[in-house]
């Protein structure tokens, strides 16, 4: 009998147990302290008193192809990820109990702030970088608050798998070097990152946490990329000794991508803050809308407001994609080489010159051409070490830029101020000047306004109905799949991105929920088994072009799924999780390790 023929009894609707081929692991000890029924968390999978099988990626489907994923992440405490229920050892939550393929219960979701998401930082890589440099930063803050700093007279770090196979490339040791002084990615001048650890002189002392000084020398990074630990493939131990070599600290991180970063032994990050509308699946996600009668954008935004104010939402959102359009600007002037052994030149600026010179001779203008050059400019700009915003992730961080800029200067204009076209959810397009609540502006309301004055309000509310909207689309990637290319592949990072921006794109355009989720599902279906081959390790071939290339595909899919009612056969949670399953079954060498594919097969210098 196949496996997704036996349903368990006595347990609640589409919850499975596994088939004869495959026994159930019931661990030693089990915490029997158990959170009241009905309670959830995402990315953790529990079964009262058992832990499901350790067949490692294996499913038990239902017909929405959202239930009952099965996946053995290897890591201490043998953590699950997926829905049902379970136990965890040593994990306080205990026992906890849920219902496969519903919401959350007790306001715990797949959902992740978009300031979480979309966080600022320097590149070239969200996980390689920015990620890394957190760590080094954190480990550094945990030795002044336990009290070790003043003891503490070298450290030393050791880079595993991912880390260590393309660190170089990827800047890691600066990163490294850098969180070590107290530094962080929101904050840091990106010159003092770029060759920190590089270009480390000699007998120069490290300011730990930027005030105690340390013997540093650029051997205490160590580059271990044949060591693969089993909580992640990204993976950095840091120790800390005294004058007597004796270890007064030593921890180990995961950077699991997007800059986000987990502790080895802490239990898996849950919110304090319950968010009103939750979801765990895209399923979900559109219920809930409709039962509301919101868009997907507006459920993002209230699950914002459970953590800061209606004017804080809003500045923040702005703040995002006034980083996002610097950095296209930027890239779109800058010229040159890029850093490393490939010696890459740059060609957004060359782009944009050849551009302005036909619009200056009377010719219209070329959105499409535009659109790669904004990718271009952003992934150049990433590349060289400059300020950016993983969106969701560094490698893929020109898409979404790419296509919000697109829209703001070619699209935005179509339809603004008062007789704008209102979406099927009584918002207008790209508009809803006063706040988020999406009624029609009048004429009494912008009464004294200039044209620019409301053409920018509109634009910057149509922004962050886009963002919005990919951060709710975004979650649902990093729950239950992968935005990290050294777990998933390049299908995580590129594909993710270029789903989200689809969404976001059919949000501005007036599309209705379920043709953002078509949008989105197609962006995915199309990047499905994209492998991470960077070449000599570097975030630039094919890295660079292939964000142009995703942030066309965006546009093409919201134009599809505009075309259409929503209506489809593949649904976002079934690819979704055939992306979780690809990324399982790709080998290693195709996972940001530069060790398959073009990494192997083009000359580096």
């Amino acid at each position: 009998m196949p496996w997704n023929a036996l349903l368990s009894r006595n347990v609640r609707r589409n919850e499975t147990r596994p088939g004869p081929d495959c026994s159930w692991a019931r661990p030693s000890t089990v915490s029997t302290q158990c959170a009241p029924e009905g309670t959830r968390t995402p990315n953790l999978l529990i079964r009262s008193q058992m832990l499901y099988p350790l067949s490692y990626g294996r499913r038990a489907s239902a017909r929405n192809g959202a239930q009952a994923v099965v996946q053995h992440s290897r890591e201490r405490g043998r953590r699950l990820i997926g829905t049902g229920t379970a136990c965890i050892p040593g994990v306080a939550l205990g026992c906890l109990r849920g219902v496969g393929g519903g919401t959350y219960a007790g306001g715990m979701s797949a959902y992740v702030s978009a300031f979480e998401l979309f966080s600022i930082g320097v590149g070239p890589s969200s996980s390689h970088t920015v990620g890394p440099m957190r760590a080094a930063a954190d480990f550094a803050t945990r030795l002044r608050s336990d009290g070790l700093l003043q003891r503490v007279a070298s450290v030393s770090c050791a880079l595993y798998g991912s880390l260590g196979a393309t660190g170089i490339g990827h800047g890691t040791p600066d990163a490294v070097v850098a969180g070590l002084q107290g530094l962080h990615p929101e904050t840091v001048d990106p010159d003092a990152v770029r060759r920190a650890w590089s270009d480390w002189p000699a007998g120069r002392t490290l300011a730990l946490a930027g005030e105690h000084a340390i013997a540093f020398s650029k051997d205490d990074v160590v580059l271990a990329s044949r060591t693969r630990l089993p909580g992640h493939p990204n993976a950095m131990t840091l120790i800390a000794r005294d004058t007597e070599g004796g270890i007064l600290a030593e921890e180990t991180f995961y950077s699991i991508g997007g800059g986000f970063i987990r502790r080895e032994g802490e239990p898996p990050r849950i919110s304090s803050t319950p968010f009103p509308l939750a979801f765990d699946d895209a399923a979900s996600l559109i219920a809930l809308c409709d039962e509301q009668g919101i868009t997907i954008a507006e459920a993002a935004r209230r699950n914002e407001e459970a953590l800061r104010s209606d004017e804080e939402i809003a500045a923040g959102l702005d703040r995002i994609w006034d980083a996002m359009a610097a950095c296209v600007n930027a890239g779109l002037v800058h010229d040159g080489v890029l850093p490393g052994i490939l010696k890459v030149k740059r060609r957004a600026s060359v782009i944009r010159e050849q551009l302005e010179a036909i619009e200056a001779e009377g010719h219209r203008e070329l959105p499409g051409e535009w659109l790669g050059a904004f990718a271009l400019a952003v992934n150049e700009e990433n590349a060289a070490g400059g300020r950016v915003v993983t969106a969701p992730t560094n490698g893929a961080a020109g898409i979404l830029p790419a296509v919000a800029m697109y829209w703001w200067r070619f699209l935005a204009d179509s339809g603004l101020g008062a007789g704008n076209a209102v979406t099927p959810y009584g918002e207008l397009v790209g508009s809803a000047l006063l706040g988020y609540d999406g009624h029609a502006v009048t004429r009494g309301e912008v009464a004294g306004w200039h044209d620019g004055d409301v053409a920018e309000a509109n634009r910057r509310r149509g922004i962050r109905r886009f963002l919005l909207t990919a951060t709710a689309l975004g979650s649902l990637f990093k729950a239950n799949a992968s935005i990290s290319g050294a777990e998933g592949g390049c299908q995580a990072e590129v594909g993710s991105a270029c789903a989200m921006a689809a969404g976001g794109l059919t949000a501005v355009m007036g599309g209705t929920n379920r043709q953002i989720e078509n949008a989105a599902e197609i962006a995915m279906e199309h990047h499905l088994g994209l492998t991470c081959d960077p070449v000599g390790g570097l975030v630039q071939i094919p890295c660079i072009e292939r964000n142009a290339i995703a942030a066309s595909t965006a546009v093409t899919a919201a134009r599809l799924a505009l075309r259409g009612d929503g209506s489809h056969y593949v649904s976002l949670d079934a690819v979704v999780e055939t992306m979780r399953q690809t990324g399982i079954d790709m080998s290693t060498k195709y996972k940001e390790t530069s060790e398959g594919g073009l990494a192997v097969n083009v000359i580096e210098c």
